[in-house]
């Protein structure tokens, strides 16, 4: 069992409707020390292979791919839900939807963080029906950039989403996979890496 997984039995909640909550160190309040893991973890995972910007997607991903940017020494952008003022000029969009809040939304880059040439790893918290990472591969093929590898920190094993995305030929890593979860019991197994 590594690091990730071992924390996520520690202050993971199982909830009705297939839902981990993981907020008390991952997506509301945020432990840096295992987001510096995390960041290292993925370093490792993406050795060798060239990676000029991280992609990430509002909101819970930020801080994840910030820390890990560190370790990878490149600028991080992350799409917006909805565009604003301070957004100039043209933008690459694509429509995702979360399978936590139940919703559709736009999400935009703005055209001139995304280049063609970059060589983009994306990276999210988590990877359930994969509708948010194919919506950052949309964008990242609309730029001309390529998506060198997609960094997750929890895949749910037992939805589509990992399987689909795998599927589509691309390098992907999940540091905790959940293959089964009971919300009467708390129990979380986790598939083998």
């Amino acid at each position: 069992m590594n690091f990730l997984e071992e924390r996520i039995l520690k202050d993971g909640i199982v909830k009705e409707g297939n839902v981990l909550k993981v907020d008390s160190f991952l997506n509301h309040q945020m432990d840096i020390r295992l987001f510096d893991r995390i960041g290292e973890e993925f370093k490792k995972r993406f050795e060798g292979t060239e990676i000029n910007k991280i992609l990430t997607i509002e909101a819970s991903g930020i801080g994840i791919a910030c820390v890990a940017a560190r370790h990878f020494d490149v600028p991080v952008i992350f799409a917006k839900k909805s565009k604003s003022i301070n957004i100039e000029g043209d933008v690459y969009v694509a429509e995702v939807e979360s399978f936590t809040h139940k919703c559709k939304n736009q999400v935009i880059v703005s055209k001139k963080f995304l280049n063609p040439g970059d060589k983009v790893l994306i990276i999210d918290d988590f990877l359930a029906n994969g509708c948010a990472l194919q919506g950052l591969i949309s964008i990242v093929k609309s730029a001309g950039a390529s998506v060198e590898g997609i960094g997750i920190v929890i895949e749910k094993g037992f939805q589509t989403g990992g399987q689909i995305i795998r599927n589509l030929g691309y390098h992907l890593e999940s540091l905790a996979i959940v293959d089964s979860m009971n919300s009467e019991t708390g129990e979380i197994e986790f598939r083998p890496q």
